[in-house]
C-alpha cells in the first residue's frame, strides 16, 4: 500500500509541474464554488516548484479524522466542561500548550494546520472570503490523501475555509453554519466510508467575539459541541471504524476579551490530542506546532511527507524520539 501511494503522488508532482497540464476536478458535494485564481493577497515566500518527500513506514490507521473547534482555548476544556472530550484524552496523547501561527486568526491557522506550511509558504494572511485570492500555495494534505486515492471529506462552519484546499482535492466539500448541521453530515459521511475527514464546529468562536471568551455563552457552545463529539464517536463505533481511525482534536486559535490575532499566549495556545491506532496515551512533553497536524496525519496514513512542510509528525505521541525542527516555530511574517 505505501509503495501504491508514494508512486501516485509521484506521478502527481510530475503531471502538476508539466508545463501546460491543467488537472480535471473532481465533482465536490459543495454549498459554494471559487474561481480558479491564484493570486495571493501578498507577496509570498512560495514553496519550491517541486516538492520532495520523504519515506514514512506501513499506514498505522485507515482514515484520519481532524475535528477543529474554532477559539477553543485548552482551559474552556475543563471549564465548559466538555466530558466527552476529557474522556477520550484519558486514552489520548495529548498537549494543552500547543501553539498556533501569527496571526493567530481563523484562516491563515487553518491553512497552516491542513497544508503543514507556516504562513510565509502558503501565503494566506487574509481572514475574510475573498475568492479572487484563490487558494492556499503549497501541497497540502488534502492534495495528497486524494491522490492517493483517499476518499477525501471536508464540513466547514466557515465558508471561507474553501481557499484552503482546492475543490478536485475533495471528494465532499460541504459549508454549513450550524454545528449540529455539521455533526449530522459528519454521521452521514462516516457511514460512507471516509479516508480523510475534516470537520470545523464554529460556534465557540462566534460565542467568544459576541459574549467574551471563557465565557458563559462561550462555554455552553462547547458543551453543546462536545455532545455532539459524542455522536461522532458513536457512530465511529457503529460503523466499525474506530479501532482503525486515527482521530486529532484541536483548535486554530484561542482568544481573550471579545478578540483574538495577537501574539498573546491566550490567543496563540491551542489544544493538540491525538487518539487512536500506535498512540501511547499521556501527556506530550515536545513541542507541538498546528503546522504538526498535517504532518501528523500523513505519518499515520503512511503517506509522503513533503520535505518543505514545516510540521513534523508528532513522533512522541507513538511513542517514538522527537525530531527537531527548522524553524523551531512559524516566524512573525506580518
Amino acid at each position: 500500500m505505501k509503495s501504491i501511494r508514494t508512486l501516485l503522488f509521484v506521478a502527481f508532482l510530475l503531471v502538476a509541474c508539466a508545463p501546460g497540464t491543467a488537472s480535471t476536478p473532481i465533482e465536490a458535494a459543495t454549498q459554494t464554488s471559487v474561481p480558479a485564481s491564484e493570486t495571493p493577497s501578498a507577496t509570498p515566500v512560495p514553496p519550491t516548484a517541486a516538492f520532495t518527500v520523504t519515506p514514512t513506514p506501513r499506514p498505522l490507521a485507515e482514515r484520519v479524522l481532524i475535528i477543529s473547534y474554532d477559539g477553543l482555548r485548552p482551559d474552556a476544556i475543563g471549564k465548559a466542561p466538555m466530558t466527552n472530550l476529557t474522556a477520550l484524552m484519558q486514552e489520548s496523547a495529548y498537549s494543552l500548550n500547543a501553539q498556533t501561527i501569527i496571526p493567530s486568526t481563523t484562516l491563515p491557522s487553518h491553512a497552516s494546520m491542513l497544508s503543514g506550511l507556516c504562513p510565509a509558504k502558503h501565503a494566506v494572511f487574509w481572514n475574510e472570503y475573498v475568492p479572487e485570492n484563490g487558494y492556499a500555495l503549497g501541497v497540502n494534505l488534502f492534495t495528497i490523501a486524494h491522490t492517493a486515492g483517499l476518499r477525501t471529506v471536508m464540513i466547514v462552519g466557515k465558508e471561507k475555509l474553501r481557499q484552503i484546499v482546492r475543490p478536485e482535492s475533495t471528494d465532499v466539500f460541504i459549508f454549513k453554519e450550524a454545528d449540529q448541521t455539521v455533526a449530522n453530515l459528519a454521521v452521514a459521511e462516516i457511514q460512507q466510508g471516509f479516508g480523510l475527514m475534516f470537520l470545523h464546529f464554529p460556534s465557540g468562536d462566534y460565542a467568544g467575539h459576541e459574549w467574551g471568551w471563557m465565557g458563559g455563552v462561550q462555554m455552553y457552545n462547547y458543551r453543546e459541541d462536545d455532545k455532539m463529539l459524542g455522536q461522532i464517536l458513536a457512530s465511529l463505533d457503529e460503523s466499525g471504524l474506530r479501532a482503525s481511525t486515527l482521530i486529532i482534536i484541536t483548535a486554530d486559535h484561542g482568544g481573550h476579551e471579545k478578540s483574538h490575532g495577537t501574539e498573546l499566549p491566550e490567543d496563540m495556545t491551542i489544544p493538540w490530542i491525538v487518539n487512536g491506532p500506535g498512540v501511547i496515551p499521556g501527556p506530550l512533553t515536545s513541542f507541538v506546532q498546528t503546522t504538526d497536524t498535517a504532518a501528523t496525519a500523513s505519518y499515520a496514513l503512511g503517506l509522503p511527507l513533503p520535505t518543505e512542510w514545516d510540521g513534523v509528525p508528532v513522533y512522541e505521541a507513538f511513542g517514538l524520539p522527537t525530531h527537531p525542527r527548522v524553524p523551531a516555530a512559524c516566524p512573525q511574517t506580518r
